[in-house]
């Protein structure tokens, strides 16, 4: 594979994947510096290891396995400070048209946002693989390097821990930010 294809396919998988992969990120680390950090080291590594990207996954899937893994890596080598879940929701609520409605659609995300913090990280990252990132159960199992029912029974205890009940509403308006 010559350069120019290369950077073509960097230039395309940043495109698509770029705003996905700096929220899977912040989820993980709750730092929007950090988290655009991991994602350039994630197309750094995607771009060193194209050669060996043998297509058995969607290039979305393996991009957000490298994020995870680049995740991890960061969780080893620094100490993990929590952030309030204010500031997580602050930088990306979505403005309604009235005070009232953002206000509304504010409380619920944090409450969302803060079922979904308090779970375990195995958890945690199922859920915000399924719910926010909206991979399907296989592509999650990818990501996770577990099977898809071990991703569907972390979904499941997930939720229960969580005590999510989410209806469709909640979940659209979670993924709004």
């Amino acid at each position: 594979m010559n350069k120019l294809e290369r950077d073509r396919l960097l230039t395309e998988a940043m495109d698509c994947y770029g705003d996905y992969l700096i929220r899977l990120a912040f989820a993980f680390v709750k730092d929007k510096t950090k988290a655009e950090d991991i994602v350039q080291e994630s197309f750094i590594r995607y771009y060193i290891t194209l050669e060996n990207f043998e297509n058995r996954s969607s290039v979305k899937t393996y991009l957000y396995r490298i994020t995870v893994n680049e995740c991890h890596n960061y969780f080893k080598s620094w100490a993990y400070r929590k952030t309030e879940i204010s500031s997580f929701v602050s930088t990306l609520t979505v403005h309604k048209q009235t005070p009232e409605d953002e206000m509304l659609l504010q409380e619920n995300n944090i409450n969302v946002a803060r079922m979904v913090e308090n779970l375990p990280l195995k958890y945690k990252e199922a859920v915000w693989l399924h719910y926010f990132a909206e991979l399907s159960v296989n592509e999650i199992g990818v990501v996770l390097n577990c099977s898809a029912n071990t991703v569907k029974t972390r979904l499941a205890r997930g939720r229960k821990m969580a005590r999510l009940s989410l209806s469709e509403e909640d979940i659209e308006h979670a993924r709004e930010y």
